[in-house]
């Protein structure tokens, strides 16, 4: 048992799992397309479950928000209970112009505004990039599936409020499909363990249009991530 999971065993915990930061998006899935469910935490109430997909063991985890609480959940996970495919699922926000609300990003490499990395001891600047067994998988599920994402280099950000509102601009610059706020620390605890980790979020907000989704919607309604992320779980 670790800090902040209080599952019984590592048999509780599939090692393929999906990280809501949102634990109540974790409990809408387990619900929803899980059979066979077991929760096994509720630490903090951030909720875990286990169930099947496909007959296929995947576990579902909340994580929080921020780099420091998905730091916490995927360390534990990884080095305490065994997982070894860690799929992030959330929302994000627009700084493309092409990009529309509800479309799916994965992050090919996830830039970051923190100072995460410090943790390692790197004696560079550290590029976190996802798993490339996961996103080929990835790549795959979406053709099978019909499910279309985009693809490219999202940012992660330590603060939500920022003060300069144009703060994104010189991401969006550089390219920059969408600003989040957990995917360059799993990223870089998946890499130091040597694990599988991706990041696939739904836009819910747009720095250039100012469109915004309702939270029900950010909750319940972006379901082909999740069933495009289920999809991706059964595949590895």
């Amino acid at each position: 048992m670790s800090t902040h999971i209080n599952a019984a065993s590592k048999d509780d915990i599939a090692e393929t799992i999906l990280l809501p930061g949102d634990p109540l998006r974790a409990k809408f899935i387990a619900e929803n397309y899980l059979r066979d469910v077991k929760q096994y935490n509720n630490v903090r109430g951030m909720l875990g479950f286990t169930g099947i997909y496909k007959n296929i063991p995947v576990s579902v985890q909340g994580s929080g928000m921020g780099m420091p609480s998905m730091g916490i959940y995927s360390w534990e996970l990884i080095t305490e209970y065994g997982c070894k495919n860690l799929i992030r699922i959330g929302t994000s926000g627009a700084l493309n112009s092409e990009i529309r609300i509800r479309d799916i990003i994965v992050s090919l490499a996830s830039s970051t505004d923190s100072n995460y990395a410090h943790s390692f001891k790197i004696p560079g600047s550290y590029s976190p990039a996802a798993s490339w067994e996961l996103l080929t998988k990835l790549y795959e599920t979406g053709k099978k599936t019909g499910i279309s994402f985009k693809a490219g280099n999202t940012v992660s950000c330590d603060v939500f409020y920022e003060t300069d509102p144009d703060w994104w601009k010189k991401w969006s610059e550089m390219g920059v499909l969408a600003v989040e706020m957990e995917a360059a620390a799993l990223y870089m605890n998946a890499a130091y363990h040597g694990v599988n980790a991706l990041a696939v979020t739904t836009v819910s907000d747009h720095f250039i249009t100012g469109e915004h989704a309702t939270i029900e919607k950010r909750e319940k309604d972006f379901t082909q991530m999740m069933k495009l992320a289920l999809e991706l779980a059964v595949s590895v």
